[in-house]
């Protein structure tokens, strides 16, 4: 057996073993030391930040300002809080009164439109009363009424009733409705 001799042992398995017991102690002892250690540098920060304060002699009078400028903003964010709620109930106040006018205006329309349409048939009514009483009659009414009145009315009349009445009329009556007549619309827009 000069050749080759065979060697029957684990590779590596008993170092691997070793190192891996003193990795395991040094963690086991890393944790057990490292937590009082860290537990002794935690404590003292209180005391460190006052001696910081006092070590800084404007450091109190930076906290204060701060402190001060920080319930200034509270203040002030508080007071736009504020405003806007008033705002928010001011809209609504403005929106129902709004709603309320235009019912209101609505209302109105409805009312000037009936009022308006039993107008219309007024005139129509006494249109036609004048148109069916005689020239002569008719034009003794004429001749009493407003001269723009009479030429609203004379508007109105099939033209062969008109020309009863103004032929009825005196002249100088039968010339103003005449004139007011025919200037009525002389100021609209022609196009």
């Amino acid at each position: 057996m000069t050749g080759r001799q065979t060697d029957r042992r684990p590779k590596g398995g008993v170092l691997a073993v070793i190192s891996l017991l003193m990795i395991g102690s040094a963690a086991i002892r890393l944790g057990l030391e490292a937590g009082p250690a860290l537990a002794k540098t935690v404590e003292p920060s209180a005391p460190k930040m006052k001696q910081a304060q006092a070590d800084l002699p404007g450091a109190q009078v930076l906290l204060t300002e701060l402190l001060r400028r920080e319930e200034a903003v509270k203040r002030r964010e508080a007071a736009v809080l504020d405003k806007e709620k008033a705002l928010s109930i001011a809209d609504q106040a403005i929106e129902t009164r709004l709603a309320a006018l235009q019912d209101a205006e609505d209302s109105l329309r409805a009312t000037l439109a009936i009022a308006e349409k039993a107008a219309e048939t007024d005139l129509t009514r006494l249109t036609d009363v004048y148109q069916s009483m005689k020239p002569k009659d008719a034009a003794a009414l004429f001749e009493t009424m407003d001269p723009g009145f009479a030429a609203g009315f004379m508007s109105r009349l099939p033209p062969d009733a008109a020309a009863g009445i103004l032929a009825g009329l005196n002249p100088e009556a039968a010339y103003t409705i005449s004139v007011i007549m025919a200037g009525r619309n002389a100021a609209a827009p022609q196009e």
